[in-house]
């Protein structure tokens, strides 16, 4: 859906998205409830936190070697590449480098400001992806609210879904 704009070899080369600075473990991916019990099956290792909208997400506290808040950590799932099949990866990751907002309005697709091989020279392309994703995203949003977050801007709006 979206390797014009970022292609997969770029993605393993990085691996950005899949790392969390400690100031920023409001960004890590939210995972559907119905995953979990097959996810902690498979990686029995793993270990979530409930955040207090009821939310689910990966703990990666223990992965910090410092107090530091610009350290980061690896996601768990990351081993050059996501472990995670496709059924069972947070739609967060799926939705990358686009993240669903609350625009005045309703929900706006925007680019995530920090992905470092995303290929902005051609929009059109850009705004492309953004509307293939665009359907699904929704979609997903209504049984999973909680993955649509508070307008940021210092993400660059792409879509406005209305």
């Amino acid at each position: 859906m979206l390797e014009e704009v970022l292609t997969p070899e770029d993605c393993k080369k990085c691996g950005f998205c899949c790392s969390f600075r400690r100031q920023s473990l409001n960004l890590t991916p939210l995972f559907a409830k119905e995953t979990l019990k097959e996810i902690g099956r498979l990686y029995p290792e793993a270990r979530f936190r409930t955040l207090p909208a009821g939310s689910v997400t990966i703990d990666i506290s223990d992965r910090y070697d410092t107090d530091e808040r610009e350290e980061e950590a690896l996601c768990p799932f990351n081993q050059t590449g996501c472990v995670l099949p496709d059924d069972l990866k947070p739609f967060d990751c799926k939705l990358w480098p686009f993240r669903l907002m609350k625009g005045e309005e309703g929900l706006l697709l925007a680019l995530v400001p920090t992905c470092p091989y995303i290929k902005k020279d051609d929009m059109s392309k850009l705004k492309k992806a953004a509307e293939e994703a665009a359907e699904k995203a929704m979609e997903y949003a209504k049984d999973h609210p909680e993955i649509v977050i508070e307008y940021r801007d210092d993400y660059e709006v792409i879509l406005d879904l209305k």
